[in-house]
């Protein structure tokens, strides 16, 4: 693991390039990605520090890597000839397709998928702590940071269309690069911030945000994915080819080694190990899947109409002839067609859970708890059972890193602590403590159940502890 961390910081040191100046006469082969956007790892930052793509091209080719925030700057440089392989999010693979289908030489094509979450999980709506923001519609009359363009946009006017609200005069949208939008929130120039993974969760971490709106409530898949130049592919199919298998062989090595990836990723990134785990890690917001699923598509055709409304100058894609899944089909093997169909993590949580006695099963219910000075996590069987063993653990001098729970309604990990917590003594003895992302998310349940009431996570940490919740 520490030769990995090693490899991504002395990459990410080295600037663009992995061999800027050389003359060797080897071809170059430009990879435009988001080392902060950790749903692409597996086509960006992770890839670039196991060296797999280089291993796979071996001497015939040199690979830059080249940086950025968001997607738009890549498809510019896509438009450009000046990037051959690009990893973005979903919104901004329509502009893509968009802004290069009419220029034959710059046309691209979908051909893998790095991550994704079939609720819509990985962006998010999040306000300041202090805030009396508690639902989208309370953001009435307010100003919105938002990437134009981005998932985390899309989701945004979605999710006010949801609200009843008008996107388009209900709400001010501020578009700001995600850091610059950050430093908005706490400033208070905006009120909300709605962004991709990992900024929600970053800011969530270091308590400079709260969770107000969980894309995971529309319902709506979400995804990164990989598109390269057609008239690139046509001439260098053996890059492609080399890059898809690296891509699988960085997405096993996730799925194997999820901790040691996080923590490759959070030394190359600067983010927190703790929350790149919360989305790459064990049953994480993201499942990591290359294959290039029906759903995707079909969220691809249902997010054309919000690129509308956002104004990109936009028109319409032929998804059907910008998604192409024969060189991954052909780079995955055989049972290409049973992963496309399976929506299953491949990273799961197992094990026993010490708390409570139980073998861990049910991913809708398992989580983990992140003790300091330990080099694995330890495995739940529920919320409840994970609340005791933080009490257990913090009882006997221990440090909490993090803990994760999945929201009891949409299934998406968050912070323990940073959770809402229902207490429902009607509910089974494992299970009556419910954590929700959002406020939102709780009072829901407890209208449908008229023996729950919201509690702190303190409340909720002592009355499992001690027994009070039998």
């Amino acid at each position: 693991m520490r030769k990995l961390i090693a490899a991504v910081a002395l990459l990410a040191a080295a600037g663009c390039s992995v061999s800027a100046g050389a003359d060797d006469g080897r071809q170059t082969v430009v990879v435009g990605y988001q080392s902060k956007t950790i749903n692409t790892v597996t086509a960006g930052t992770l890839l670039r520090g196991l060296g797999y793509l280089e291993k796979r091209l071996g001497d015939r080719y040199r690979v830059e890597w080249q940086d950025y925030d968001t997607g738009a700057p890549i498809t510019a440089k896509m438009v450009a000839g000046k990037i051959d392989i690009g990893s973005m999010g979903d919104y901004p693979l329509l502009i893509n397709a968009s802004r290069t289908q009419g220029v034959p030489s710059a046309r691209t094509e979908l051909v893998s998928v790095t991550g994704y979450n079939l609720r819509g999980g990985l962006n998010a709506v999040v306000v300041p702590p202090s805030s009396d923001v508690e639902t989208l519609a309370d953001l009435k009359g307010k100003k919105v940071s938002a990437s134009s363009g981005s998932a985390g946009h899309g989701t945004l006017v979605q999710a006010l269309e949801r609200a009843g609200l008008d996107p388009a005069t209900d709400v001010e949208v501020v578009n700001q690069q995600p850091p610059v939008g950050a430093s908005a929130l706490q400033s208070g120039n905006v009120q909300g911030y709605a962004q991709f993974v990992a900024w929600p969760g970053l800011l969530v971490f270091k308590n400079q945000a709260r969770l107000v709106y969980d894309g995971s409530a529309l319902g709506v898949p979400t995804f990164h994915g990989v598109v390269v130049r057609q008239a690139y592919a046509k001439e260098h199919p053996d890059v492609l080819q080399a890059f898809l298998q690296a891509q699988i062989d960085a997405t096993n090595y996730l799925h194997e080694h999820p901790l040691e990836a996080a923590e490759a990723v959070a030394e190359a990134t600067g983010l927190p190990p703790e929350v790149v785990y919360l989305y790459n890690g064990r049953d994480g917001i993201a499942s990591f899947d290359v294959t290039v699923k029906p759903q995707l598509l079909a969220a691809l055709r249902h997010d054309e109409k919000y690129l509308k409304i956002i104004g990109t100058d936009f028109t319409d894609v032929d998804v059907t002839k910008f998604a192409n899944d024969s060189s991954i089909r052909k780079a995955y093997g055989a049972s290409y067609d049973a992963g496309t169909a399976s929506t299953v993590n491949a990273a799961r949580i197992t094990g026993t859970d010490e708390a409570c006695g139980t073998a861990v099963r049910d991913p809708a219910k398992a989580g983990e708890l992140w003790l300091a000075g330990e080099d694995r996590l330890r495995p739940a069987a529920t919320p409840t059972c994970l609340l005791r063993q933080i009490a257990a653990a913090t009882s006997a001098g221990g440090t909490v890193r993090a803990a994760y729970v999945p929201d009891a309604a949409t299934g998406t990990h968050w912070f323990a602590d940073k959770s809402v917590w229902v207490r429902d003594p009607s509910a089974d003895e494992n299970e009556r403590f419910a954590p929700f992302t959002t406020r939102d998310g709780a009072q829901a349940y407890v209208k449908e159940h008229p023996r729950a009431r919201i509690v702190g996570y303190d409340e909720a940490l002592k009355a499992a502890a001690g027994g009070a919740s039998r």
